[in-house]
């Protein structure tokens, strides 16, 4: 029986996140200061106390939700010291992954985020774009519904969930042909654009510029990559490189979870705020055991699982 820490995605911002954790531990309330130092601005208050719509930014999301599933992290660690046999993230979160088994200090890994939510909202605002949910589709009708709208895939969450990514015309026409096709449910996403697909192209070329200047190392412990669905190389220039094909990518959720549990995985620890990756473990396969450390209360419960 081994453990496997995943780390918080974008869309799981809630302002409040990382509170109690900084005020029941000064060295985490010195993590937030310490972020706030490194990237210029007040991470820590909109972290604490939101408004949720400065929260949502993505140069602002990206850094926040890491530095609080980090702090949580540190949190678990200090309560109740664990190994992690392997580590995972989705999107952003296999960020905070990387920083966990050493791959990246805390300093630069937030100066990567920054970076890299920034050139994300930019590419977003150039060209309009979206994301839809698909539920329930088969392989077949989900290749379907890609070559009839010209979507990509941009998330494969679990066998029965996945996003597509899209121009704001074929987002549109996903929603109607998936009911042409007899999909149980099309959700289009409240998304900025359309992330991991082909329109993040100039994101992806302004943040291999920012990977150049940061220091990678070999992970401590294997860390799984959302495009391989296999653990990273441990070559430094490798995983930089596959951090990049990550920003344009389809992230591959489901595979990540089986490669785990194929290593020997059987209790997953979500960090930072909300639950949505435990949930999707949960999905994928009902019989691992999946829990999460956002706050003080789920802390608590974490400890007691573990």
């Amino acid at each position: 029986m081994s453990n496997c820490c995943i780390f918080a995605g974008q869309g799981a911002q809630v302002p409040g996140m990382g509170k109690d954790f900084a005020e029941a531990d000064p060295e985490v309330m010195a993590l937030f200061d310490k972020a706030n130092a490194v990237l210029g601005f007040d991470l820590k208050k909109i972290c604490f106390e939101g408004p949720a719509e400065e929260l949502t930014k993505s140069n602002v999301c990206q850094p926040a939700i890491f530095v609080t599933s980090y702090a949580a992290y540190l949190t678990l660690q200090k309560k109740k010291p664990t190994e992690f046999a392997c580590a995972a993230g989705l999107s952003l979160g296999e960020w905070g992954a990387l920083c966990a088994a050493g791959v990246l200090d805390f300093d630069s890994t937030l100066k990567v985020l920054e970076a890299r939510g920034r050139y994300m909202q930019e590419a977003c605002e150039a060209t309009p774009s979206g994301m839809i949910a698909i539920v329930g589709a088969s392989a077949d009708q989900l290749k379907a519904l890609c070559e009839a709208t010209g979507c990509t895939v941009a998330n494969i969450n679990s066998a029965a969930q996945q996003v597509l990514s899209g121009s704001k015309e074929a987002i549109a026409a996903a929603a109607e042909k998936a009911k042409e096709l007899g999909i149980k449910r099309a959700i289009p996403l409240a998304t900025a654009g359309a992330f991991h697909s082909p329109f993040m192209q100039p994101a992806r070329e302004k943040l291999a510029a920012v990977l150049e200047t940061i220091t990678f190392n070999p992970p401590k412990f294997p860390v799984l990559s959302n495009v391989t669905g296999e653990p990273h190389s441990n070559d430094p220039a490798v995983i930089k490189a596959t951090m990049l094909e990550q920003v344009t990518g389809t992230t591959n959720w489901a595979k990540d979870v089986e490669t785990a549990k194929a290593m020997g995985a059987t209790t997953f620890v979500e960090f930072g705020p909300g639950k949505v990756l435990s949930g999707l473990v949960k999905k994928i396969d009902p019989a691992l055991t999946a829990t999460n450390v956002a706050d003080l209360a789920s802390l608590e419960a974490t400890v007691a699982a573990l």
